[in-house]
């Protein structure tokens, strides 16, 4: 390439990039802007995917039209630039925002979804801190209290069993560190507290079955005037087993632990091995 072509070239991009700039200023809110040309640029950005200079663009037009539609508008379209930039914590503060200072607006039902939504998306896995679980569901509550008829009911049921299931399994897997340690009676309370709290989730059968042999091992670690009281609560959580998951997949293992407390008991009684696994069997053929 000579000389005068190259001089062509860079004159032609310096051109292109002086319109680019001269363009994307444009697109930007200017000093002497009025609020409706604020608020259409704003829009422009939002609508271009352009959130981060769409959030510049909305708190500006806030400040400067608070009390108007514009604004209104303005705060909405701010919580949802960040929703849509995954920026889930600043989204739920806006939409409650907007929620706290609108309150009879049509959009008020969304606003509150997207509160909660966003609480679930920052939910974690569940070894890590539950707090935004917590809350999630919490806010999930409190939309079906205030929306009734909503028809994401249903939507919402799904996340907050999904949510509980989380929860649960942290109870659980801090159950089960209990155990590792050989912190039984810990390990036992906990079992029962994941029974107690979320009984509708897959854990709490594994919880019972496992806290049965919890009560087993910690009996069996006891001095021996503490062992019948032990293995008895052994027994007791075998019993509410029976009552809550009659059919559980993890009944057969219930049974085997279960066993293990009742020749237990019986030993300590003085009474023979045979004698209580034949009170076992008897007292599941009740149960069935």
């Amino acid at each position: 390439m000579n000389y005068r072509a190259s001089h062509f070239a860079i004159v032609i991009f310096l051109s292109a990039a002086l319109a680019l700039s001269s363009c994307s200023k444009e697109n930007y809110i200017q000093r002497g802007d009025s609020l409706p040309v604020a608020y259409k640029k704003s829009m422009r950005l939002f609508q271009n995917g352009d959130y981060t200079e769409a959030v510049d663009g909305f708190e500006t037009v806030f400040k400067l039209g608070r009390g108007t539609e514009y604004a209104r508008n303005a705060q909405y379209y701010l919580a949802e630039s960040h929703y849509n930039n995954k920026n889930y914590l600043l989204a739920a503060s806006e939409y409650q925002r907007y929620a706290s200072l609108y309150p009879r607006s049509e959009r008020r039902q969304e606003v509150d979804f997207k509160e909660a939504f966003c609480y679930y998306k920052l939910s974690p896995r569940y070894r890590l801190d539950q707090k935004y679980t917590r809350r999630a569901i919490e806010k999930f509550n409190l939309f079906e209290d205030n929306f009734p008829d909503s028809d994401r009911l249903q939507e919402i049921n799904k996340y907050v069993e999904e949510l509980r299931t989380k929860l649960a399994h942290k109870k659980y897997n801090a159950a089960d560190l209990y155990m590792r340690i050989d912190e039984y009676e810990a390990a036992a309370i906990y079992y029962g507290l994941t029974i107690d709290q979320y009984p509708e989730t897959k854990w709490a059968e594994r919880a019972l079955v496992d806290q049965i042999n919890a009560y087993n091992v910690y009996a069996e670690n006891s001095i021996r005037s503490k062992q019948e009281e032990r293995y008895q609560q052994a027994v007791d959580s075998y019993e509410k087993y029976l009552q809550l998951f009659p059919q559980g997949e993890n009944r057969a293992q219930a049974e085997e632990y279960v066993d293990e407390a009742r020749v237990a008991l019986a030993q300590l009684n003085g009474g023979s091995s045979s004698d209580s696994t034949s009170a076992t069997t008897a007292s599941t053929a009740t149960n069935e």
